[in-house]
């Protein structure tokens, strides 16, 4: 069997197919999350605890060149070292909030299972002609 021919074998199969819908799923549920924590979640949080973009908040780590101004964007472009832990922590957010929710999906989905799972499958049909046979053995015995 020739190499393209086992690769047309593997990317036909049903776990292939299902895994790269999931992935594709995945990366726009994750645009999704990731609105949600930027653009709703975020700024809550900043207005709790007094920061307005709380994207943006950072540390010092090196000598400001004059003229360079304050922002977490002009300071990276003009080489400034830099502790951005406002980013990692609207991330972190993003993935625990995203984590959750795959959590209920699976939760959910394992109890759709076991309730399948659950209910007894109806006993199949007798053949007539094994009930013929059971007749025709009942009739012999009296």
């Amino acid at each position: 069997m020739g190499m393209m021919q086992e690769f047309k074998e593997f990317a036909v199969k049903g776990n292939v197919i299902d895994l790269a819908v999931g992935v594709i799923i995945g990366a726009a549920f994750g645009k999704i999350v990731d609105a949600v924590v930027s653009d709703l979640i975020m700024p809550v949080v900043g207005l709790v605890f007094g920061k307005l973009d709380f994207s943006s908040m950072y540390v010092l780590l090196g000598n400001v060149p004059p003229g360079t101004d304050m922002s977490l964007d002009a300071l990276k472009k003009a080489g400034v070292p830099v502790f951005a832990y406002g980013h990692f922590l609207t991330v972190t957010v993003n993935f625990i909030i995203l984590a959750f929710i795959i959590f209920l999906m699976v939760k959910q989905i394992n109890r759709l299972k076991r309730h399948h799972e659950a209910t007894p499958a109806a006993p199949a049909a007798t053949p007539e002609d094994i009930v013929l046979l059971r007749e025709i053995r009942d009739s012999l015995k009296k």
